[in-house]
């Protein structure tokens, strides 16, 4: 498992670097937070499990809808215990609002990172600060 778990950080920081396009999700070339986890899925495990439908930057904030935290349910396990390297990591960007910003965990310990792909940076490795972690809703495990 430790492996597993290693290689879905290696593949993640493998897409450091590539720019923020939204929809996307291809290495090098544009994704965004979805496209990236889309990205390291096919890496690690083949063809996605499903087609995506497009989706507009404020996909199912009018409707209230948790369309993508059901979706990880449907297809991922959530993460057993304590964070470890690896975890997919679902956000809720603000109090009220659906959760719709996805990340990879890197390092897990008293320093925690964390690559996701954030408009107007691309694909970076950032801090779990504070101001992050307490917007995680949920972890997921893609091994």
């Amino acid at each position: 498992m430790a492996d597993a778990r290693a290689a879905l950080v290696a593949e993640a920081r493998r897409w450091m670097g590539t720019p923020y396009c939204h929809q996307a999700s291809t290495l090098g070339a544009g994704c965004d937070c979805l496209g990236l986890v889309r990205g390291v899925w096919r890496a690690r495990h083949g063809a996605e499990p499903v087609v995506i439908p497009p989706y507009g930057p404020d996909w199912s904030e009018p409707a209230r809808d948790e369309a993508l935290w059901r979706a990880l349910v449907q297809h991922l396990r959530p993460a057993p215990g304590p964070m470890q390297p690896g975890d997919v990591l679902l956000f809720r960007m603000r109090a009220g609002s659906v959760a719709k910003h996805l990340g990879i965990l890197t390092q897990a310990g008293p320093v925690l990172r964390f690559v996701h792909a954030y408009s107007g940076h691309g694909v970076v490795e950032s801090p779990l600060s504070s101001p992050w972690a307490r917007r995680i809703v949920a972890r997921f495990d893609m091994t």
